[in-house]
């Protein structure tokens, strides 16, 4: 029975890759499309939204499954509700990926505002995000967790940098008011695309190292009760 649950284990973590793998195809070719200006890519995007939906429910039954048949205790229990979260997640991503699509639509519609430099940057940080949480989740590497949340930072700043230069933009030409304003939301789809990659890496770093680090990277080292910073 226990070779059996490992074995299945083993095939929810495959499966979760390969969810985070559809996710992170996703939001590339999302960004291919918006960059290339590729109409047809961008709808390739929007129709995969069903496969990733899919894909969770598959998960979420497969879990819900092996809860049923081995009522699994301490770690694999840990383990199996973790990739309920995880799975939430990768499928909200899924989401986000769209409406980046859907934005990106909109906005071929018309001329290109500006070159487009620093979403490009922002897409390949959360794409690398995505897949180190995973990597993490799946290797019990707490270091690599923590790694990832602190990633989240650079996202961050640059969706700050990119609203103050859209915003520039748009106080100096209300004409181009609509065309920011979509850049802007992409900016903040991938700001959210890392968060949940945070997430999941938070959620590693407490069942490998039995703490929390949200909201306490910086002392992700300390023991319970460490000292905290106001």
């Amino acid at each position: 029975m226990g070779r059996r649950l490992d074995s299945e284990l083993q095939e929810l973590r495959d499966r979760l890759l390969g969810m985070a793998s559809q996710v992170e195809e996703a939001i590339g070719k999302a960004m291919r499309a918006l960059v290339g200006r590729e109409e047809a890519l961008a709808r390739e995007v929007i129709a995969s939204d069903h496969a990733i939906n899919m894909a969770e429910i598959e998960v979420e039954e497969f879990c819900l499954r092996l809860l049923a048949l081995h009522q699994p205790e301490a770690t694999d229990l840990r383990l199996i509700t973790m990739a309920f979260k995880i799975n939430n997640d990768l499928e909200r991503m899924g989401d986000l990926a769209v409406n980046i699509a859907e934005r990106t639509v909109d906005l071929l519609k018309e001329p290109l505002l500006k070159p487009l430099i620093d979403l490009p940057r922002m897409a390949q940080q959360a794409q690398a995000m995505v897949r180190d949480s995973l990597d993490a989740f799946v290797r019990r590497d707490a270091d690599l967790a923590k790694n990832v949340c602190e990633r989240d930072d650079t996202v961050d700043r640059l969706n700050d940098q990119i609203f103050r230069e859209l915003l520039t933009y748009m106080l100096q030409d209300p004409k181009t008011i609509q065309r920011a304003l979509g850049l802007i939301l992409i900016g903040r789809y991938l700001e959210r695309i890392a968060d949940h990659a945070t997430n999941i890496a938070e959620d590693v770093f407490y069942v490998v190292r039995g703490h929390t680090i949200k909201h306490h990277v910086a002392e992700a080292g300390a023991p319970p009760g460490g000292a905290q910073s106001a």
